[in-house]
Parts: C-alpha cells; sequence; structure tokens
C-alpha cells in the first residue's frame, strides 16, 4: 500500500481545511502545515465483529512533529500489536519529513452534503466524504455557525433584523436553517472537475432530486448562499464570510475577485493569517498578507493577547509507546 497525501474540510462550522498523510491504519495530520499529530490504529481489531457506524478503534498517539521541534513520542507501552502499529506510524513519520513542505495537498473530498432551501438549490454546506461508501444518511441537517462564532462573531446588521438578546451567530443559524423550510432537506453531491454537481441521495425524502445535474454556480463559492436574502440579512452573511476569511483562503478554485476580497478582510485577523497562510493554495496579494503576518509578529512580540478567531482540531488519544530511545517529553 502506497502512501496518501491528501486534505479535507472541516465543516459545520467550517473551520479550516486538515491535511492528512496516511499510510495504512497510520495518519500525520495537521490544521497550520507546522505542527503535525502521528496517530495509528488498529482496525484488525474489528474482526469478526458486527460492524456499524458507530463501532470505534481508539485512535493512538504515535506522538506529535514540527520542524522546529523535531518528533515527540508517547510513554512506552509493549505489544506485539502495537509493534505492527509502530511499524506504520513510522512509516507516515519518514514521509512527513520528506513532504511537510508540500502542503497544501488538494482537497478530495469531493463527496458533498448540502442543505437545500425552499427552492431545492444549495444553501449551506453541512459534511463532506471522501468516498461514496463513506456518505452517511443518519447526518445532522443543522447547519450551525459554530460556538467560536457565537463567542466572537458580530455583526452590526443584527440590530436590523433581531429584537433579542441572541448573539449574532446563533441568529444567523436559526435564520438559514429557517431558509430550509419546515421539512428541511439535505442532499448529498458528487463534485466534478468543473465545478458542477450530480445529485445522490437526499436526507429528508424527495427522492426525485437523484440523479439531477446542478452547474458550478448553483453551489455557493464560501459554503453558505449569500444570494437570495433581503439587504440586512446579505450583509449579516457578508460579515460573517469576513470573519472566516483566514480559513475561507484555504479553499480552492475561489474566483479571483473573491479571493482578493477575503485577503482584505483576513489583514484585521492577523494571527489567523499567520497560522493558515501556508495552507493557503493562490495568494493574490502578498504584500497585504506579509503585511498581516509582520502585524502577528509584533503582536507576539508585544506580548498583546488577541482573542482566538478559530476552532481548535478536537482529537482524543490514548498515549502509547515510542520506539527504543525515542523522545519520551511529550
Amino acid at each position: 500500500m502506497s502512501v496518501e497525501t491528501f486534505a479535507q474540510r472541516l465543516l459545520n462550522p467550517y473551520r479550516g481545511v486538515m491535511h492528512t498523510i496516511r499510510y495504512e491504519s497510520a495518519e500525520a495530520v495537521t490544521l497550520d502545515g507546522v505542527h503535525w499529530d502521528i496517530y495509528v490504529s488498529n482496525e484488525a481489531l474489528l474482526e469478526g465483529l458486527a460492524v456499524n457506524r458507530w463501532t470505534q478503534i481508539t485512535d493512538i498517539r504515535y506522538g506529535n512533529w514540527s520542524q522546529e521541534q523535531g518528533l515527540k513520542r508517547g510513554p512506552l507501552y509493549p505489544s506485539d500489536d502495537f509493534k505492527q502499529m509502530e511499524e506504520m506510524g513510522a512509516m507516515v513519520y519518514e514521509h512527513l519529513t520528506r513532504v511537510h513542505q508540500k502542503v497544501p495537498f488538494a482537497l478530495q473530498d469531493h463527496f458533498e452534503l448540502w442543505l437545500l432551501d425552499h427552492a431545492r438549490q444549495p444553501l449551506a454546506l453541512l459534511s463532506s466524504v471522501l468516498k461514496e461508501s463513506a456518505i452517511d444518511l443518519d447526518e445532522s441537517i443543522e447547519w450551525r455557525a459554530g460556538y467560536t462564532a457565537a463567542e466572537l462573531f458580530g455583526s452590526a446588521a443584527l440590530q436590523q433584523v433581531s429584537d433579542t438578546n441572541e448573539s449574532a451567530a446563533d441568529y444567523l443559524a436559526r435564520y438559514i436553517n429557517a431558509r430550509a423550510g419546515v421539512m428541511p432537506v439535505a442532499q448529498w453531491f458528487e463534485r466534478h472537475a468543473d465545478g458542477s454537481g450530480t445529485g445522490l441521495t437526499c436526507i429528508g425524502a424527495v427522492d426525485a432530486l437523484e440523479g439531477r445535474s446542478l452547474q458550478a454556480q448553483a453551489f455557493p463559492q464560501l459554503l453558505l448562499a449569500n444570494t437570495g436574502h433581503d439587504a440586512a440579512h446579505t450583509k449579516l452573511i457578508a460579515d460573517f464570510h469576513a470573519w472566516q476569511a483566514p480559513w475561507l483562503l484555504s479553499l480552492a478554485q475561489l474566483e479571483s475577485a473573491t479571493r482578493q476580497q477575503l485577503e482584505q478582510q483576513a489583514r484585521q485577523y492577523a494571527l489567523s493569517v499567520e497560522k493558515h497562510h501556508r495552507l493557503y493554495p493562490e495568494i493574490i496579494d502578498h504584500s497585504g498578507i506579509k503585511a498581516a503576518l509582520v502585524e502577528a509578529m509584533m503582536r507576539r512580540s508585544q506580548a498583546s493577547v488577541e482573542p482566538s478567531k478559530e476552532s481548535t482540531m478536537s482529537t482524543f488519544y490514548i498515549e502509547l509507546h515510542p520506539s527504543p530511545g525515542g523522545d519520551r517529553s511529550i
């Protein structure tokens, strides 16, 4: 089996792109192109079991790595099973040291689940998977803005559309889900190289939609439709996209005008740009991004604190053994 390299979006809410190096049951993953977590799992433990979507094998930490700090390993836990997993982890680690500077990898999550509006057009991207066999029909079809947005996202447009005390993020989520109607429907699509999509199965009935073909223009570039709304809600969504700009720039195939606007908007979130810029597939205004990086460096040198504008990857590991002589400082 060869080593694979690919990228996949983290969705509902969108919080960036995870880049992965995979060999058999071992993976190295990063959200910033600098810090990598390496873990392994023993899928052989599933043999002979009645496997369903809830069956899980716990991921086991092999270690974490960055070019600056090197490899840091977990504590020793000797076992014949884990020796085999160690070999897979070592294979991924060796490949990581050779290809880490080649990020961003190509996005491979071409199967997408979209919440549909009342006209049965794509409204908000909910999920994505790498292959059709991974499609899940038990996915929640409620769009979420996310906990971080509830805490940090704000918009002056909120005053025009709501007289309650709810956050801009909570109101936006409620509004978007209402646009899907009383009986919401979501549909899986296979996206093609030209951006078009072939409709697959639906969640929430409407089987007649299966097999339809939609052009690229039907799918919102920024994962949440910003057309078909009144002025106040259009402004609210535009502000949300501006707040997400440091992460949205990680998307591929953005129109040049859209990318340039996002780059301008992202400058007010310098620390987030600093974290994610290595994963941008294209940069139009290099001077603008460089200015944001300089600002981030100055902020850190002055020990100023900026609230985090992004979600962190939530991953659960069991700490296990390193190979002999490995760094056990983790």
